[in-house]
């Protein structure tokens, strides 16, 4: 992927690469359209760069996404990528199994997860009762716990109407697992299984990235969001850890970013 980097970096658009997929991303202001063009220019010359190597860029699972604000993003909501002359647009992507709209709402996706995990439990509730707990428990895990953690940090600030669907699932494999009545109290039953709320495991997910970043075990460009807090005079606070905290509306969506929502599981 070396040549290919190469490529993208000429033209000032950030990257990530993942098995057979890349992804392009750049930032800009809605009033700022010829920036966009940059994309057009990149994924021609990727596209020439494939090629000549005797590769293939598939066009039809190509997408492009506009995330911003509403108010903002008018102006943008006619632009375009052409690749083969066809025209390449989204409303929404899906990224490493993540589906991403353009206000970042994350209801498609929680909607995917929930669908997803009630069909493997109906199937599991078929079983139940030839299965000892312990193995039942498994099932749950691989089929549903799998689902419900994967990528969960992206939905820490998320409003609660999407999290309480995802928490209803969690409730439901509970009763299955431990054979309870609907109407029972989920709480005691969570609490018996040692099984953390979705609001609780997304928090912990957000707090374990940010140990790893802050102690070299993750990726630089996480570590790079996470500045120390450093007074510049001293101060009974200044070997408490604390992080600098981004200056952010936290009604705005820049407060479910990593860099904001990591200061929520700071220490007071």
């Amino acid at each position: 992927m070396l040549p290919l980097g190469n490529i993208i970096r000429k033209h000032g658009i950030s990257f990530h690469c993942y098995a057979d997929d890349t992804q392009l991303y750049i930032s800009t202001r809605p009033d700022e359209t010829s920036e966009l063009s940059k994309l057009t220019e990149c994924v021609k010359n990727v596209k020439d760069w494939m090629t000549n190597n005797f590769l293939l860029l598939n066009s039809d699972k190509t997408e492009i996404l506009l995330i911003g604000p509403k108010n903002n993003t008018q102006n943008l909501l006619t632009y375009n990528l052409q690749l083969d002359g066809c025209t390449v647009t989204s409303t929404t992507v899906k990224i490493l199994g993540v589906i991403l709209d353009s206000n970042l709402s994350f209801e498609n996706y929680v909607s995917h997860v929930t669908k997803t995990a009630f069909f493997h439990l109906r199937n599991i509730a078929k079983l139940r009762n030839m299965l000892p707990v312990s193995d039942a428990e498994k099932l749950v895990h691989a089929f549903m716990t799998s689902r419900l953690d994967y990528c969960n940090a992206l939905l820490g600030g998320c409003p609660a109407s999407s999290i309480n669907k995802l928490q209803i699932v969690q409730n439901a494999a509970a009763r299955v697992l431990t054979r309870s009545r609907k109407y029972d109290h989920i709480t005691p039953i969570l609490k018996s299984l040692h099984w953390l709320p979705i609001r609780f495991r997304i928090s912990y997910k957000i707090a374990l990235l940010t140990y790893k970043a802050l102690n070299g075990l993750a990726p630089a460009y996480l570590t790079s969001l996470l500045p120390r807090y450093n007074p510049s005079r001293s101060l009974r606070s200044q070997n408490s850890g604390l992080l600098v905290v981004p200056r952010i509306a936290k009604s705005t969506k820049g407060g479910r970013a990593f860099s904001g929502s990591q200061t929520l599981e700071q220490p007071s």
